[in-house]
């Protein structure tokens, strides 16, 4: 089951986008949790953005027309992002929030706030160093800090290759805290025919490990054999 917030009515997660190659990772995990009805607190390191402006097509200049520019942008490509067909922009607007990556006085960054439950995703090697160091330079690293020593549930999804021992070594200094390791390495046994579902792929999985139910990918069932198996 998803974590829910206490003190909340319905479960929330906080998504991080940092500096690595995969922005359209993170942008489709907000277009699904936003779809299964979950608030998304969005934050997105300075590098983050520029790799969202690149890979995304993006501007993402002006910090109070991100959220807009991201809901279009969802919107554009499912137009059921939120829930139900018709539902209003507005509506969107106050469940997916948006706050500066330096802005250290933000709820998120005291374990005050009640979030329990956060995906990094994707996750450069510079950020998932410092989470394991419990160093905080800024909101992502300080609202991974906070959901670890709350006893709250953290994902982190490293899109890196290939991995130095400083990378293995820090992803298991992660683990070992209870954090859950989702390498954006897509699978093909169900034959992808776009990049959309090799996306899809890796979303799914982190989907599962936070216990939100989808279909965005196809589930391994066994091989299917031709000529009876043999």
């Amino acid at each position: 089951m998803p974590v829910k917030d206490k003190g909340k009515e319905r479960a929330s997660f906080v998504v991080a986008i940092s500096g690595a190659s995969g922005a359209l990772y993170g942008l489709t995990l907000i277009r699904e949790l936003l779809s299964g009805g979950f608030d998304v607190d969005m934050l997105i390191t300075k590098a983050g953005l520029l790799i969202m402006r690149q890979e995304a097509g993006l501007k993402l200049e002006a910090p109070d027309d991100i959220v807009a520019e991201v809901l279009e942008k969802l919107k554009a490509n499912s137009p059921d992002v939120g829930g139900a067909p018709g539902t209003r922009a507005a509506e969107l607007k106050g469940r997916l929030t948006y706050t500066l990556p330096d802005e250290m006085v933000s709820p998120l960054a005291s374990g005050s706030s009640l979030r329990r439950a956060m995906i990094i995703c994707p996750c450069s090697m510079g950020s998932l160093a410092r989470v394991a160091s419990g160093i905080s330079l800024n909101l992502i690293e300080r609202a991974a800090d906070c959901i670890l020593k709350e006893g709250g549930r953290l994902v982190i999804v490293p899109r890196e290759t290939p991995l130095s021992r400083i990378h293995l070594r820090n992803m298991l200094t992660l683990s070992e805290m209870g954090v859950t390791i989702v390498p954006a390495m897509p699978a093909f046994y169900q034959g992808p025919e776009t990049i959309e579902d090799i996306i899809n792929f890796v979303v799914g999985k982190v989907l599962d490990t936070v216990g939100v139910e989808n279909n965005l990918y196809k589930r391994w069932n066994g091989l299917e054999m031709e000529n009876n198996g043999r």
